[in-house]
């Protein structure tokens, strides 16, 4: 199966699944799929890897997911 069509089969399981994520995306680089983008959590980040891997078993997939800081600071922002 095309590697384009198997790449935009794992954007629409993202988008249809429990993070209902659309801020990944998945690019072919070389014999590689890339996926970037900003999640909410560390769990949501796990369930994306998930569906790339069972989706592209066969392909490597490298990952530069960032998981968003979500927890309020600890300390005020001190302005000079």
């Amino acid at each position: 199966m095309n590697l384009h069509y198997r790449v935009a089969h794992v954007a629409e399981r993202l988008a249809e699944g429990d993070c209902g994520e659309l801020g990944v995306r998945a690019e072919i680089r070389g014999d590689t799929v890339l996926l970037t983008g900003t999640v909410p959590s560390a769990g949501c980040r796990e369930d994306i890897l998930r569906v790339a891997r069972e989706e592209l078993a066969d392909v490597p997939v490298r990952c530069d997911i960032v998981v968003a800081e979500t927890t309020p600071p600890d300390h005020p922002e001190e302005l000079t």
